[in-house]
């Protein structure tokens, strides 16, 4: 059990110390992380945010996020893997029911895992959600329906699912990993994030009683953090890639890099436009580190005093977090191959899985609509939409 901020955050940081060396294999061999996954529960690191009321540390969204950047500073993969464990435990606290939450909180605290089954390939765009909670003459339901894109569904013992009623509203069920008719194929063929193992759940004919499903609409009908918190957690994992990826471009100028021969220099780390070019770079990381900072601030001023303006404040600073450390993990993760030289281009050394995994992780949400919100809310005064994306 961790029992407060500061502990979480030393055991976070210790845990990255401990995957980091691997990273680089586990992704060339796209060998899954289970040993790492199970050591990171065996912590009680994914039940940081149970509320202090049924038993967690109830750590604030500043010591998550900066949980996760470190993580995804290792591994971006493994860092990902628990992204929507954390957003489905906060719907519980949003929407549970206070039988679902003590029966729920108590599993995480036992070290179960949740996984995730919510987006649909080849529907119409990504709210339109087909897959269906159908009630029974004795109050469960059957549930029926294809997801893509489950991180975390192939290492779970609970698999959210979100699904609509028959009168169109959203829920999500909260389905056992071993349930009849539920299947999980790791089919995730991504160029990146290539062990988060994301890929498909098929639920045909799914018996789920009642008690395990959260009335998730209810969410978006008044202030929300919903999407603020899920959004901050993916942030952060932009901003981990961008420090993993000018930590290993540093050390391998420091160390294998020859320098050019008009520098006049003996090494490349005393080239004055190489030290130039690291300045440049180490500014977008801290100011994507910043940016995340501020914005988890905000997600916690809104969870003490929720009301629209708080919430409303809570997504905007998440959006220019997210938007802007995407970009800064792409350019640094680029910008590694032109510090280094032609040796870090060797697919042996596998430098490019910074690039690749922030390349594909970067494309969960376009960016652009996040600018457009910033746009209409600083000239405006335009709140952000309660879609649970900001």
């Amino acid at each position: 059990m961790i029992r407060d901020d500061t502990e979480a955050l030393r055991t976070a940081a210790a845990l990255a110390e401990e995957f980091r060396p691997g990273a680089s294999g586990r992704d060339a061999r796209r060998e899954l992380p289970r040993a790492e996954l199970d050591r990171l529960t065996a912590t009680g690191l994914l039940a940081v945010t149970v509320p202090a009321a049924h038993g967690g540390a109830d750590v604030s969204a500043a010591t998550l996020a900066e949980v996760f950047r470190l993580l995804a500073s290792a591994d971006a993969s493994l860092a990902q893997i628990p992204q929507s464990h954390f957003a489905y435990v906060n719907v519980l606290r949003q929407q549970g029911s206070p039988e679902q939450q003590a029966f729920f909180f108590a599993e995480v605290l036992a070290g179960r895992r949740f996984g995730n089954a919510q987006s649909e390939a080849g529907t119409k765009h990504l709210q339109d959600i087909r897959t269906r909670l159908v009630r029974g003459e004795d109050g469960s339901y059957l549930l029926t329906g294809v997801k893509h894109y489950s991180t975390g569904a192939l290492f779970a013992d609970w698999i959210p699912v979100l699904a609509r009623a028959e009168d169109d509203l959203l829920h999500v069920a909260y389905v056992p990993a071993e349930a009849p008719g539920l299947t999980v194929t790791d089919d995730w063929d991504g160029m990146g994030q290539r062990t988060t193992a994301s890929g498909t759940v098929e639920l045909a004919d799914v018996a789920v009683p009642a008690a395990h499903v959260v009335p998730h609409h209810l969410t978006f009908t008044g202030p929300q953090l919903h999407g603020a918190l899920a959004q901050l957690l993916h942030a952060a994992i932009d901003a981990g890639i961008a420090a993993g990826a000018l930590a290993e471009a540093a050390e391998f100028v420091r160390t294998r890099s020859r320098p050019w021969f008009e520098s006049g220099y003996d090494t490349a780390a005393e080239d004055p436009l190489l030290i130039q070019r690291f300045g440049e770079l180490d500014l977008r990381r801290r100011a994507a580190d910043a940016l995340l900072a501020t914005a988890a601030r905000a997600v916690d001023a809104a969870r003490a005093d929720l009301d629209d303006d708080s919430a409303a404040e809570a997504s905007i600073a998440v959006a220019a977090a997210k938007a802007y450390a995407g970009s800064a993990a792409l350019e640094i993760a680029d910008a590694l191959f032109e510090v280094s030289g032609t040796r870090a281009a060797l697919d042996s050394l596998n430098l490019h899985r910074h690039w690749r995994d922030a390349r594909t992780h970067t494309l969960h949400d376009p960016a652009r609509w996040k600018i457009q919100h910033l746009g209409r809310y600083v000239l405006n005064g335009t709140r952000p939409p309660r879609h649970g994306l900001l």
